[in-house]
């Protein structure tokens, strides 16, 4: 058989695992059939494609390179360098949803960027990240001024005020440049810090001389574009009149207050603390009693599901139990860590005001033998060791369901993971999720973000309707 011609396709995301295959098919070695001095047999690197079929601009690749250097996620797209719509928004799913709702208006040609900063970028990255936008922003006049919308969802994990402080800082580091383009600035977020990051906010539009309109999650996400461009006032929709959308220090944040809360687990006494003190977690808890069966394939998630969490994550951990708690467990839902760069130790948490210990174990082996009822394992792998670790998980007759939080997993892993959790009859979620939630029962990982949050939206009592 001779090959006339040949296409593949390569997956950018599995460069750390065949890069030194790709260099070496392209040698002249490979390609002319030759032999020649010492390092012949190696070509170039693969050099993929810039994304949208063109090459970045200076902005862009700046943008990129400092993406690179961080765990958190830091893009950007120049979409028209001369539109009247910027957008800094934290979230890849919030900056869809912003983008579509400034096209469902009838400024999809005056959108001018598209981006989003999110997985707890530091303030000096945030700051380098608003910069570039303020810059390509105030290059060019429009006559109806331009809009800067500042937005996203409620933040996981990403602290608002720390945030905020990089946008602040490049905001006032352009402030003629902001004067001069007649820029108009909202704001809406939540999170982590939420209040100290809009109250600096409010502040800064009192003395920075551009409109600066601040909202917190008692405003819709997208409620602030059509206010952005002049298609609703900040009338009905709007619950908070300019002067106080962002509480005083003095005064209770106004979401999730125990006045408008039916129970605050957070702040009540002995109605969400258990009868009996927790003592550490062990293969002989309370919660092997009280499983009668195993849950339906359906729901795979119950009030005594226990699980494995592989990695050092106790932050996430924390957030697991702290749910747990609110929610009235008897038991916490992590069984132990799994941690392969360590030796055996115990890692202290809290139960409510209680410190308990959770058992950490060097093996996956260890951990499924002394915890037999933990049937979920929540997977903090990197994207690349997570396609082994997640294969080893499913040789375990007990592992129900794997969460797998990494980013960045290349396609040909992942296919083969659905198939050996098809053949395993294992529940797989991710690659590239969050976690998921089942209100009043179980929590994987920052999913929910804060337990203010958590509480406010009442995600500790089961409900009827799905997510």
């Amino acid at each position: 058989v001779i090959y006339l011609d040949l296409a593949a396709k390569l997956d950018q995301t599995a460069e750390f695992e065949s890069g030194d295959k790709w260099a070496r098919a392209r040698s002249d070695a490979v390609i002319y059939g030759t032999t020649g001095a010492a390092g012949s047999n190696v070509g170039p690197a693969m050099d993929f494609p810039a994304p949208f079929g063109r090459e970045l601009s200076r902005e862009e690749a700046y943008i990129q390179e400092l993406d690179a250097k961080t765990g958190a996620s830091l893009k950007l797209t120049i979409l028209n360098k001369n539109g009247r719509v910027w957008t800094m928004v934290a979230g890849g799913g919030a900056s869809v949803v912003y983008s579509d709702a400034i096209a469902a208006l009838g400024y999809a040609n005056e959108l001018a960027n598209y981006g989003e900063y999110s997985g707890a970028p530091s303030e000096t990255q945030t700051y380098e990240y608003a910069k570039t936008i303020l810059d390509l922003m105030t290059r060019t006049q429009h006559p109806d001024g331009k809009v800067l919308i500042i937005g996203g969802g409620i933040a996981n994990f990403t602290n608002v005020a720390t945030t905020f402080k990089g946008i602040i800082r490049a905001l006032k580091e352009y402030k003629q440049a902001l004067i001069a383009t007649n820029v108009r600035v909202f704001v809406r977020r939540a999170g982590p810090n939420w209040q100290e990051g809009l109250r600096a906010m409010r502040e800064l539009g009192e003395t920075l001389g551009i409109e600066i309109r601040v909202y917190g999650p008692e405003t819709h996400v997208t409620a602030i574009v059509p206010l952005a461009l002049g298609k609703a006032s900040a009338g009905a929709g709007f619950k908070d009149s300019l002067a106080k959308q962002i509480p005083d220090s003095t005064v209770p944040s106004t979401p999730g207050t125990p006045s408008q809360m039916d129970v605050d687990p957070l702040r009540s006494g002995s109605s969400a603390t258990p009868s009996v003190p927790v003592a550490a977690p062990s293969s002989s808890t309370a919660a092997d009693a009280e499983v009668t069966a195993s849950a339906p394939w359906y729901s795979p998630f119950t009030a005594h599901t226990r699980s494995i969490v592989y990695g050092m994550q106790p932050r996430a951990v924390q957030g697991m139990l702290d749910f747990d708690f609110i929610c009235k467990r008897k038991v916490p839902s992590v069984a132990c860590m799994v941690y392969p760069f360590g030796g055996n130790h115990v890692q202290k948490f809290y139960w409510g005001t209680q410190e308990t210990l959770l058992p950490v174990f060097s093996s996956l082996k260890e951990a499924v033998k002394r915890f037999p009822d933990a049937d979920v394992v929540v997977n903090f792998a990197s994207c690349r060791s997570v396609y082994e670790s997640t294969k080893e998980m499913l040789g375990y007759p007990q592992i129900r369901t794997v969460a797998i939080i990494a980013e960045g997993v290349p396609e040909r892993h992942t296919r083969k993971l659905i198939n050996l959790s098809q053949k395993a009859n294992v529940t797989i979620i991710g690659p590239a999720t969050v976690g998921g939630i089942k209100p009043g029962c179980f929590k994987i990982g920052n999913t929910g973000g804060m337990m203010d949050n958590i509480a406010s939206s009442k995600l500790y009592r089961p409900g009827s309707v799905a997510y």
